[in-house]
């Protein structure tokens, strides 16, 4: 059964922009400490053995990438049950922020009261709720894009605005953190608990400017009932939409090299650069240049297609993070210079994380046109249980490759071989995985620019027979 969709009138305003843009950045407050510092907190303050901690990594992944779809079914489910006026996505905002914003602060400050098993029962509950509440607030922050963005140039616009949100809130915990967990000593908890409460505190307060400012401009009227919405449709969804399958596979590569470079980037300046502060002089070192490259790709898109502009940005990013390897193999690289390049690199592959909701939107559209149902809601959840397999496949492998490459955090000096295994689970394989997700895009995407117009033309056929039949029941 189609949906129709009504749109309001008025265009995209700043304050649609500012307020999606703040999305993302309180999302991000606490869940970039996620994969920055939440391992070494583990590891090295709360003592928990590598090979327990790579387990129970897994679980939490597992879980996050579980509750991903089943949050946009239930979303999809609910709407198309109550059809309420307040909207699909934004009444989730408000039930979500608080209740972030309380397991985060719980998950950084109460572990740390305790030892032995009551430490691993708290640490796995309140990590498993924050995950769980997380996904309540991402997923309709996430899938709020397609509701407020009624053609691809805002689309494109909104995916600049969350880019810009995500790369303040994850610059700002990366940079602060670290200098702030410096000052109070890396392997204490005070540090991690204020810099875990601070975020957390900012991170809500954002979260609900984001509510505010936002509207859902697209006003879908479901014709579905609750039971014809079914987590099976997602089986179609792969079988029919090429380019959602080249999503999945991007984020799949793109997060497994986000999270294994944030993870083991963290050990690499304590273990092989001795300081962690580095890691803070290294972000702001490369932060002008990710600044320029986000201002610049919304410009770059109004004259080559997105898919295009997010392609070369990770074909560049994965060659400039093979070129940073190759250095490491000739020289002893100075570890400003090693932070500023592989911040440039993957700085170029974090472009497609920022700018790739743009494409998800267009994945939606997509969907609609080759199934003639429209499921934001399971689409973008499951686009992120992708996204939660290469943060499992990140996080997971960087804690045993710790243990295979003889890691020992009661070392003040580490092997050679240790030292070598850094290099390359921080620079070499993460380059990879850039290159694997532009495969993904250069080989399976398809949406052409004949495509689109099938879909403009399929898209306004539907509203022009909308408009008559509404004229005929006015009449």
């Amino acid at each position: 059964m189609t949906t129709t969709n009504e749109n309001k009138r008025g265009g995209l305003t700043l304050k649609h922009w500012t307020g999606y843009m703040f999305g993302d950045f309180g999302g991000c407050m606490t869940f970039a400490l996620m994969s920055s510092i939440f391992s070494i907190y583990c590891t090295n303050v709360l003592k928990i053995d590598l090979t327990v901690m790579g387990i129970l990594t897994i679980i939490w992944t597992i879980w996050d990438a579980v509750n991903d779809p089943l949050m946009g079914a239930l979303m999809d489910k609910a709407f198309a049950k109550s059809k309420s006026k307040r909207g699909k996505f934004r009444p989730w905002l408000l039930r979500a922020t608080p209740l972030l914003a309380i397991s985060a602060i719980a998950m950084w400050t109460v572990p740390t009261f305790l030892e032995g098993i009551p430490l691993l029962v708290c640490l796995f509950s309140f990590k498993i709720l924050y995950e769980g509440f997380y996904t309540m607030f991402n997923i309709p922050m996430g899938s709020l894009l397609s509701a407020m963005s009624t053609n691809d140039i805002e689309r494109a616009s909104l995916s600049s605005a969350r880019g810009v949100g995500s790369m303040f809130g994850n610059m700002l915990p990366g940079m602060i953190g670290p200098a702030i967990i410096g000052l109070y000593g890396e392997n204490t908890s005070t540090g991690y608990m204020i810099v875990g409460s601070a975020c957390a505190i900012v991170g809500f307060a954002l979260c609900l400017v984001h509510y505010f400012l936002t509207e859902e401009r697209r006003v879908v009227l479901e014709k579905s009932n609750a039971d014809e919405i079914k987590l099976a449709d997602i089986v179609n969804v792969f079988k029919k939409n090429r380019a959602f399958v080249a999503l999945c596979l991007h984020g799949v590569c793109i997060c497994t090299m986000q999270y294994l470079t944030e993870n083991i980037s963290m050990y690499m300046y304590s273990a092989v650069y001795n300081n962690v502060t580095y890691k803070t002089l290294a972000s702001m070192i490369s932060m002008p240049f990710i600044g320029v490259a986000m201002a610049a790709v919304p410009f770059l898109c109004k004259k080559f297609d997105l898919e295009k502009v997010i392609r070369w940005c990770l074909l560049i990013g994965g060659l400039v993070c093979t070129a940073l390897f190759v250095m490491h193999l000739l020289f002893n690289v100075h570890p400003l210079l090693h932070g500023a390049i592989l911040g440039v690199g993957s700085g170029m592959a974090m472009v497609s994380i920022q700018m790739q909701w743009g494409l998800v939107g267009e994945a939606i559209d997509y969907n609609e046109y080759v199934t003639n149902k429209r499921t934001e809601g399971s689409i973008y959840g499951t686009f992120n249980l992708a996204r939660r397999i290469g943060q499992t496949v990140g996080l997971g492998f960087s804690f045993f490759a710790l243990d295979w490459i003889n890691y020992n955090p009661d070392l003040l000096v580490q092997s050679s071989s240790t030292i070598f295994g850094f290099k390359i689970l921080c620079v070499l394989i993460p380059a990879l995985f850039i290159l694997g997700s532009w495969a993904a895009f250069k080989f399976i995407w398809n949406i052409t620019p004949k495509i689109r117009k099938e879909m403009a033309a399929s898209k306004q056929k539907l509203e022009n027979c909308e408009e008559t039949n509404t004229t005929e029941i006015i009449l």
